[in-house]
């Protein structure tokens, strides 16, 4: 894996990482312990608080990358983009248990930001790394993790100021989300109301 030299990747103040969820993206799970690491997408992700910035993910127990996170206390949500739907997808319909060059053979291009030694796909709109907290009974009876923002980053074309600016960017910077089988939408087009909060 490479360190990222991404200069349109920025940091995103923590007080605004929760932004990052709200627009409901596939997230791409990536965690490492001990040298090994695993990618995987996962639709089940959201913010749980604002400040500091709280994130849920449903990680099913059959998933290698779940007990790399339960090692290492650490994780990565990514959103991926138009760009690299492919490999994401890949990611998704093989298991490292079964094969355990997946993340070779699906075409990902690796790189690590800060100290962090979690992989990340390149092309991804954001990404932001959590810290694990512990809650064993939501783990082992829904599979539901929860963690803590402790860096957050972003495609300046896509998300700046606090902002997504998907209607300014290029297309193939748009968040898939993800509906049935190989099916998936990119955000749309954005709309202001009259009323502001």
């Amino acid at each position: 894996m490479l360190t990222q030299s991404n200069a349109q990747l920025k940091p995103v103040a923590l007080e605004k990482a929760y932004r990052l969820l709200n627009v409901g993206g596939t997230g791409l799970i990536s965690a490492e312990y001990a040298g090994d690491y695993d990618l995987m997408p996962a639709t089940w992700v959201g913010a749980l608080d604002l400040f500091p910035c709280k994130a849920t993910a449903v990680i099913d127990k059959s998933h290698y990358t779940r007990g790399l996170i339960e090692q290492s206390g650490l994780f990565a949500i990514s959103l991926p983009t138009l760009a690299n739907i492919e490999q994401m997808m890949y990611l998704g319909s093989v298991s490292k248990h079964d094969q355990k060059d997946k993340v070779e053979r699906s075409g990902a291009e690796l790189f690590t930001l800060g100290d962090f030694k979690l992989p990340l796909m390149r092309k991804c709109a954001a990404y932001m790394i959590f810290r694990l907290i512990p809650e064993e009974h939501n783990q082992k009876t829904y599979d539901l993790f929860i963690g803590e923002a402790l860096a957050a980053w972003a495609d300046e074309r896509v998300f700046r100021d606090g902002h997504w600016l998907f209607e300014e960017a290029p297309e193939e910077l748009s968040t898939v989300h993800y509906v049935a089988g190989n099916h998936f939408y990119t955000i749309g087009k954005a709309y202001d109301t009259r009323l502001s909060l």
